[in-house]
């Protein structure tokens, strides 16, 4: 790949709300009808925008997240999968992270010395942009804004204002969106059903539609050319173990995955997907079991009545077989759930407890596994619970803890936390 030729830049906004992830996935989709080769990513934990990104771009997304792991590890990751046009879509406002800047849209731009593009809702706003583009142009200077979106935008006369408002802090306008109401995103705790995969289709070739239309495509490009891209190479250490056979569970019901997790996993030995909705049982002579995170609660009649994969699951783990289950994946192997109507569905039984989505809230929160090996070897896992149900046995404790609970059972690992393991050995939890 001739260096010169290879465009890298991150979508970033003033704050949640404006429009990322439709711009991204307009502009994904529109390089790709170009047959440009496009690699998209996303800044920090999110697994939703990534399917969006998959759907928009025919690629698998990368996160980038500072928080699980360190600047040299990123950067690697970066550029293992570097195409031609790399697009970041940042995480609510550029500047936003857990602890001031700290693991923003902004450090990983910094991090990985690309240029920001940045989006602006401009509904009821005209040349006051101009107040909003100087101060996120000269807030950090290692964080470089190489042009301005504009979202929401009424008319042309409006458009002209804002134009004004960057001509007169000497940042490029690479254009606008217009209001339009059929832009917007589904729900994100719709899943990706067949229906709603249909919708967002549908959303993403309109979203490229109209970035062809007002948005400077050629002139995006061209700001966001990377003459002096790194090479590195991808550094993880070799993992000495026998190569594996490894069962992952990937389905409508269980997809919330990070792809770094899964190559790291193919780096182990054999993987094979299956499905808890339609597969009678795991595959043989599996090593280690993982079930991801995903959306149980739209399909728990569907996992409660495949009765023979519900029994090779329990089966597996009783006769010692190392599983990790994450969010939904263990909410499989309760004893039952409570769905959102209220009815309750008999799951694996592994684990003796109930998880239910009456009461339904958010749980949001970055997360760190730790302990150590059977050689008193320390380890720890960063991670990052997303979640609306709850198990009622913890809840009933009232025990106050902070951080979700972690289930230890035989060879079973289980929790509410998406662990990343991209850079390390997932196999510490049983060693």
């Amino acid at each position: 790949m001739n260096p010169s030729r290879i465009s890298s830049f991150l979508i970033a906004a003033t704050n949640s709300g404006c429009g990322k992830t439709t711009i991204t996935i307009g502009i994904l989709r529109a390089l790709k009808r170009r047959g440009m080769a496009v690699q998209a990513y996303k800044c920090g934990p999110d697994y939703i925008d990534t399917q969006y990104h998959r759907m928009a771009s025919g690629e698998e997304s990368v996160n980038l997240d500072s928080r699980f792991t360190s600047k040299e590890h990123l950067k690697c990751v970066f550029a293992r999968y570097a195409k031609t046009v790399n697009v970041v879509e940042g995480v609510m406002g550029l500047f936003d992270g857990y602890d001031r800047h700290r693991g923003s849209s902004a450090e990983i731009a910094s991090f990985l010395d690309i240029p920001a593009v940045l989006i602006i809702n401009a509904r009821s706003m005209a040349y006051s942009a101009a107040a909003i583009i100087h101060g996120f142009k000269t807030l950090r200077k290692d964080v470089r804004i190489a042009g301005v979106i504009f979202n929401q935008v009424g008319s042309e006369r409006h458009a002209t204002f804002l134009k004004q408002a960057c001509e007169d802090t000497q940042t490029p306008c690479l254009g606008y969106i217009p209001r339009i109401e059929e832009l917007e995103i589904p729900s994100r705790h719709l899943g990706l059903s067949l229906e709603n995969e249909q919708r967002i289709e549908k959303l993403i070739e309109r979203a490229a539609d109209v970035v062809e239309k007002h948005i400077h495509l050629d002139q995006l490009m061209a700001l966001m050319i990377d003459e002096n891209r790194y090479h590195e190479t991808f550094s993880s250490e070799t993992l000495p173990h026998t190569p594996m056979r490894i069962a992952i569970a990937h389905d409508a019901a269980f997809n919330f995955t990070y792809r770094e997790n899964i190559d790291r996993l193919k780096e182990m030995g054999h993987v094979t997907f299956f499905s808890p909705l339609v597969d009678r049982v795991i595959p043989p002579k599996t090593d280690l079991l993982y079930l991801p995170g995903g959306y149980p609660e739209f399909f728990l009649s569907q996992l409660s009545n495949n009765h023979s994969m519900k029994q090779s699951i329990s089966g597996y783990i009783e006769y010692g077989g190392r599983c990790l289950a994450e969010c939904g994946g263990m909410m499989y192997l309760c004893k039952s759930i409570i769905g959102m109507d209220g009815n309750t569905y008999p799951m694996a039984n592994v684990l003796h407890q109930t998880a239910t989505l009456q009461g339904m809230r958010l749980h949001l929160a970055y997360r760190q596994w730790e302990g150590q090996t059977n050689d008193g070897i320390p380890y720890s896992f960063q991670g990052h619970e997303f979640h609306y149900s709850h198990i009622l046995e913890e809840e009933e404790t009232g025990d106050g803890k902070k951080s979700a609970p972690i289930y230890i059972y035989k060879n079973l690992r289980a929790s509410y936390i998406h662990l990343y393991w991209g850079d390390k050995d997932i196999l510490q939890l049983w060693n």
